[in-house]
């Protein structure tokens, strides 16, 4: 068509104004504020919350340790507004943790962590007698090993052990803590400690709990526990709510979730007099490594110490969607203005929608990746992958537009590579598939970072690389039906996964019956 042709105003401003609309009703939905009943208010302080002393730069395997007094005297005083007490889980390098706690009026659950390592259990198991020895007053309780049954580093015969020659050197009360199925498993230990200390995490249950029964799971195993071991006291040692990560079932992770879970439990536990502990103070970043983005996201407030508005005030899953809101648009935007003109009002019409489905998907991967990337290998993944999705998003607009001078250049240069890019996607796909059925627990369904080629090669084929496009089709579409079946039709997320996957995998098989393109 040649470039003086009338410009299809209509069709351009119609789906210019959806695709503004589409993507503020896409980051507002997120990002969408809720008001609940506030668990903790100036006047009322909760129980206790764990703490470990790390910053977010630090993790428990740093060798040698190097705690910062600062930073514990800043958190001590920052969790002294809304807490009585804190619970630790080890006694190395928190010898003047007592003090710092008595300065802010706190009270401590020490713990000694308890591991396969006999000399390492050893030092933590006189240190936790030292602290308890010199700290009456501060130390209310002490906890003798967290959840070693559960990872089977010591045997019940040993922890009993562990746990008479504490109870034999101190005065205060002692116990064990591990998941609530492990005292069933191990009924040996319920006698030699003085209280139960169970962890209630409903998301990590083998069949999780949603949102909605979550709290009924919860009162229900307290309960139980509470009559089969009466008279001794019950404490709730872990219980919460991951704030981002994966979808287990039902089961899933946002800020207004883990907010409606602990706001839900501290009312339900002060109604009913039960002992708890919140898990936990500050989000954890290290944990990452071994237990995927959520592991990184249980704390009442995140690893830079800011308020995830957990316990009060409203909640929103995205507090910055603003910011989001805005890249889109600037990406929105600039889509339209590199690509120019568009060719025809069928063009003109789909162009602008292009763009706004790849600013939504680039920018929602962009905030996956802020979240779930630990190390260098997955920032340079993730970046190939934005890289990729730009280069896709250039070729199709391109396709849409009165190219000339340099954009008919490189509209001619990505249209002879755009089979590499379609096998490109379908190799991330075959990966992202084979990972999520093969080793599926701590990893997130990667939606956003293939929808876009999906969309665009299922709509436009390219010809080229057949044997490999037939096995990358082949390898993502017999992973389906098996990943669906390990998350269950509950899983939106994994069924979002599905979706996309079935989308690519019908773009791989349109591109082996496509003719070669020209420019």
């Amino acid at each position: 068509m040649p470039a003086t042709s009338r410009f299809p105003a209509a069709p351009y401003a119609l789906a210019f104004l959806f695709g503004l609309l589409a993507l503020s009703g896409l980051w507002f939905g997120i990002g969408q504020p809720v008001e609940l009943a506030d668990a903790a208010t100036p006047t009322h302080k909760l129980q206790c919350a764990s703490y470990t002393p790390f910053d977010k730069d630090q993790s428990p395997f740093d060798k040698p340790m190097q705690l910062r007094p600062e930073r514990m005297e800043a958190d001590l005083a920052l969790l002294a507004e809304r807490f009585e007490c804190l619970r630790t889980y080890s006694v190395t390098g928190l010898e003047e943790l007592p003090n710092m706690a008595r300065k802010h009026g706190l009270k401590l659950i020490a713990g000694a962590w308890v591991s396969r390592n006999p000399a390492d259990t050893a030092v933590e198991i006189a240190g936790l007698v030292k602290m308890a020895n010199a700290h009456p007053d501060v130390i209310q309780s002490v906890i003798v090993g967290n959840e070693a049954l559960l990872r089977k580093e010591v045997t019940a015969e040993q922890l009993v052990a562990l746990i008479e020659q504490v109870k034999a050197q101190i005065q205060q009360p002692v116990t064990y803590a591990d998941v609530w199925e492990f005292w069933l498993k191990h009924p040996e230990v319920a006698p030699a400690v003085d209280f139960i200390t169970i962890h209630l995490l409903p998301y990590w249950e083998d069949n999780p709990a949603g949102i909605e029964t979550a709290l009924h799971e919860v009162a229900e195993v307290r309960q139980t526990f509470g009559n089969a071991y009466a008279p001794k006291d019950i404490l709730i040692g872990e219980t919460g709510w991951p704030s981002e990560g994966r979808q287990r079932e039902t089961a899933v992770p946002s800020l207004i979730n883990q907010a409606k879970f602990i706001r839900g439990f501290v009312a339900m536990a002060e109604q009913n007099g039960w002992r708890y502990n919140l898990i936990e103070a500050f989000d954890q970043p290290w944990k990452r490594v071994s237990e995927g983005a959520v592991g990184g996201y249980w704390g009442l407030y995140d690893a830079d110490r800011q308020d995830k508005s957990i316990l009060a005030g409203p909640v929103s899953n995205l507090p910055h969607w603003p910011v989001w809101l805005a890249t889109s648009l600037i990406l929105f935007m600039a889509t339209l203005l590199f690509a120019g003109r568009p060719q025809s009002s069928r063009a003109a019409l789909l162009l602008p929608l292009l763009a706004a489905l790849a600013a939504a998907c680039i920018g929602l991967f962009a905030e996956l990746t802020l979240v779930t990337s630990r190390y260098l290998g997955e920032w340079l993944w993730s970046a190939a992958l934005i890289t990729l999705n730009l280069l896709v998003l250039a070729h199709a607009a391109l396709q849409l537009s009165q190219a000339s001078g340099w954009r008919l250049q490189l509209r001619q240069w990505l249209s002879s590579k755009a089979a590499l890019w379609l096998v490109l996607s379908g190799f991330a796909g075959a990966v992202m598939m084979l990972a999520l059925v093969m080793d599926a627990r701590y990893r997130s369904f990667p939606s956003a970072a293939l929808l876009l080629p999906a969309v665009v090669y299922l709509c436009q084929p390219v010809s080229g690389y057949r044997r490999e496009v037939a096995l990358l089709a082949l390898l993502i579409g017999a992973g389906i039906a098996p990943q669906l079946y390990q998350e269950t039709f509950s899983n939106l997320q994994a069924l979002g996964w599905a979706l996309t996957s079935a989308l690519l995998v019908s773009a791989l098989w349109r591109s082996l019956r496509a003719k070669p393109q020209t420019a």
